[in-house]
């Protein structure tokens, strides 16, 4: 007789992912385990898309869990098949083939969508995002028969899009709404530096500029027109203005969502079945973008469904790096500062470096580093510590090697 519960995962993404890998090292027969995704395909690395779309690696080499995987783990995956529906009176949920199943536990691992700017011309032919594979197979085909690009929104993704086309052979123009490229990792000095970087790449940057149309003959994006009244031509728009919580199944359910799905430090919902992880949820006000903060709501999920549940997740905090090749940029924490704050610079504009720390209570809060970013850990440990600088401030922004002495020679 099979004792096992069943689990069953919604969402064939990395957090979902990384959860049942967790779980299979801490419980691997405690559950039948059965897994819906969107997508037809396995789970892959979705950070690296980027160097997919640059033409710098192919989409077998950024699988992370290929179908094969779920069989030798004895998981049942149901690839392209999303769940539509979850009766938690019943404990079942339902997917879009017709498919009824049972659960004992229900793990939420529905991500993110793409946010799209409410503008006339978003569904004509020609208007993507960059959130999948499906996306980035899009912008491949478009460069093989179109010229001209643009991107949507500076920020991450954004520039990774736009490099990924521009290294395809399209002219890429970047149009952000701010001043700022980067504006939630940079601050304006490190963002000057990056925007004449991508410049000479061969990039063009519109900002300020807000979009007020996208233009379209018979059906497809021919140009875009602005808030001042400008129009540029175009083949492809590429959206990339931020992302949203994927919550409408879990509110459809009647579970207890805001910007995200509220969990608690176990990353339970309010139904104690239901757990979420990812992009989707919403922990202590905070909703997580980058992939460090999923592997840790991971790592605790997976410890409470596997019932060894002691640890707890108390939110992250987050840095950022882009991935470009030939660009070095790091960002953590308070970047910004302000009064209760004091901020160290150092700038060789010469060679591309710019070094800006922010320190409160004589500890690290934020940093920004552009060009060298060689210490860029060691700060982020200093911040996570909460470690006293105050002995180390006149080194501190010179880095490691000037704040900590050589080790006595044997």
């Amino acid at each position: 007789m099979n004792t096992k519960q069943k689990l069953i995962v919604i969402g064939n993404g990395m957090a979902g992912m990384r959860t049942v890998e967790e779980l299979l090292k801490l419980a691997p027969d405690l559950y039948d385990i059965t897994v819906f995704g969107a997508e037809p395909h396995g789970n892959y690395n979705r950070i690296l898309l980027s160097p997919v779309l640059a033409g710098e690696k192919s989409v077998d080499e950024i699988m992370i869990n290929t179908p094969a995987w779920y069989r030798e783990n004895g998981i049942c995956l149901h690839a392209g098949d999303p769940v539509v529906k979850i009766n938690r009176r019943s404990k079942t949920v339902h997917s879009a083939s017709g498919l009824e199943l049972n659960y004992d536990r229900l793990l939420l691992a529905t991500g993110s969508n793409p946010f799209i700017i409410p503008v006339p011309g978003v569904d004509l032919e020609g208007v993507v995002t960059f959130r999948d594979i499906h996306d980035v197979d899009t912008m491949l085909r478009y460069s093989t028969t179109h010229r001209k690009a643009v991107v949507i929104g500076g920020g991450l993704l954004g520039l990774e899009a736009a490099n990924g086309l521009l290294a395809q052979g399209m002219e890429v123009t970047v149009v952000h709404l701010l001043d700022t490229l980067m504006e939630r990792q940079l601050d304006k000095p490190a963002s000057d530096l990056l925007r004449a970087s991508l410049e000479k790449r061969g990039l063009k940057f519109l900002m300020p500029a807000q979009t007020a149309e996208i233009v379209g003959e018979e059906g497809q994006v021919v140009g875009i027109r602005f808030a001042d009244g400008t129009v540029i031509d175009t083949d492809l728009v590429v959206m990339s203005v931020g992302i949203r919580p994927n919550i409408d199944l879990a509110k459809s359910a009647g579970l207890h969502c805001e910007r995200g799905i509220l969990v608690d430090d176990t990353l339970q919902t309010y139904d104690p079945g239901i757990y979420a992880v990812g992009e989707c949820v919403q922990h202590r006000q905070a909703t997580y973008g980058l992939v460090a903060p999923l592997w840790e709501q991971a790592r605790v999920c997976a410890s409470h469904l596997a019932q060894e549940g002691s640890a707890r997740y108390s939110g992250s905090v987050t840095s950022a790096k882009l991935k470009v090749s030939g660009v070095d940029l790091f960002s953590v924490g308070d970047f910004q500062g302000g009064a209760q704050s004091e901020t160290l610079e150092f700038r060789d504009l010469r060679s591309g470096v710019y070094k800006k720390l922010v320190i409160r209570d004589n500890k690290v809060a934020g940093a920004v580093l552009y060009g060298d970013v060689s210490d860029g850990s060691w700060y982020f440990d200093l911040l996570i510590s909460g470690a006293d600088v105050s002995e180390i401030r006149q080194s501190l922004i010179f880095g490691r090697a000037f704040c900590e002495p050589e080790p006595a020679a044997a």
